[in-house]
């Protein structure tokens, strides 16, 4: 609706902004007039030095502003603010262990209206790096799950397919959510978390692949995880060929798998043309690992052109040698990929049926970290 003035509100208004374009007039444009004041911003102290070990240190913060805040790019360490509505406040930094034989640093920056304040943390390295690799392995490429609460999509790449698809397993896999929402994969905790539940009578699960396009050939490939408990589970941690063709032909090999009715007894295999379950030759061997449904414990590999060993928690599990008999026997000298994964029932995983009352399920993984040779 239209709204009009008539004459006398028109005078009335017209008054008014004679008076205030008079009093604007009268109070600015002189020499004396009073400058916005400068906010005045401290901190202390300006400088932590953490040592190898960490710890958390406690910054202090003075604005002559109304509220003060923190800016920083992807760093080693957390930081938590309080009383940042107020002109003092504090900052606690938290710094984690130091894994490298080498010297960190990174930046905080301090904000209050223009005003800055950079506070430096530098911590000391390590006297060796704390990393299981072998010696003269260095890190090439790695996942904390330290950030955000999905997977890097630049890193990693979601299975989806139905129930069925490979050794009668009954998951279905899906791209991150179910058709409810349901997440089967996330990030939490510093953890990579893979579920496995029943949504509308379906199961669904995760399965994920790292540098699926690229893969890694050679090295020393460990991971950090906790397996799931109940009958049915079919937890893994394994790596397939980037240029697949077809099974066995170029090759799989499984750092780690179990299954649920068979808890805590770990597994790892190779299969080519020449060693694979189906025909009884494979190349295999399970060890008992108390705590593995529950509590992490770590898996890895070391890959050279002439061997193959696994270890759990650092003790050697599987050795297989190239003996130079060629492709059937050693389709390991190409890129292969890391997967994880969390199946239930199949072949295997369901030998003695599926126990659908311990559903939901959930695999961990604490971190996983690829080494090769300098």
């Amino acid at each position: 609706m239209k709204r009009f003035i008539n004459v006398h509100q028109r005078i009335m208004l017209s008054s008014v902004f004679l008076s205030l374009a008079v009093a604007l007039m009268g109070c600015g444009g002189g020499e004396d007039d009073p400058k916005p004041t400068e906010i005045s911003l401290s901190v202390s102290p300006e400088t932590i030095n953490a040592s190898a070990d960490g710890g958390t240190y406690t910054v202090s913060v003075n604005t002559t502003g109304k509220e003060w805040g923190v800016a920083m790019g992807e760093n080693f360490f957390t930081v938590k603010t309080e009383n940042t509505s107020s002109q003092m406040g504090t900052m606690t930094i938290m710094v984690p262990a130091n894994p490298m034989a080498e010297e960190r640093s990174g930046l905080i920056t301090v904000m209050s209206g223009a005003a800055r304040k950079i506070v430096t943390v530098t911590q000391a390295a390590a006297e060796k790096a704390t990393y299981n690799a072998p010696e003269g392995y260095q890190l090439v490429w790695q996942d904390e799950f330290n950030e955000g609460t999905e997977l890097n999509k630049a890193d990693w790449t979601h299975e989806v397919q139905g129930s069925g698809w490979v050794n009668h397993e009954l998951q279905n896999y899906v791209n991150h959510t179910t058709p409810k929402g349901r997440y089967v994969t996330e990030i939490s905790g510093g953890k990579l978390q893979i579920h496995c539940f029943k949504e509308d009578g379906k199961i669904y699960s995760g399965r994920v692949y790292a540098k699926v396009k690229e893969g890694w050939k050679y090295g020393y490939i460990e991971a950090s995880i906790k397996l799931p408990k109940g009958k049915g589970t079919w937890p893994a941690f394994w790596m397939m060929p980037v240029n697949f063709r077809s099974w066995p032909a170029d090759g799989e090999i499984d750092i780690m798998e179990e299954v649920g009715y068979h808890p805590d007894y770990v597994s790892s295999s190779l299969h080519a043309t020449a060693h694979v379950h189906s025909n009884g030759t494979q190349v295999t061997h399970e060890m008992y690992c108390k705590g593995a449904e529950g509590e992490f414990h770590t898996y890895a590999m070391e890959w050279t052109a002439q061997n193959i060993t696994t270890y759990v928690d650092g003790k050697k599990q599987l050795s297989y040698d190239n003996r130079g008999l060629g492709r059937d026997d050693w389709p390991y000298n190409d890129p292969f990929y890391i997967i994880f994964n969390l199946a239930w029932g199949g072949d295997w995983g369901g030998a003695q049926g599926v126990d659908e009352t311990a559903l939901p399920v959930t695999m961990e993984v604490d971190y996983v970290r690829v080494f090769q040779k300098k």
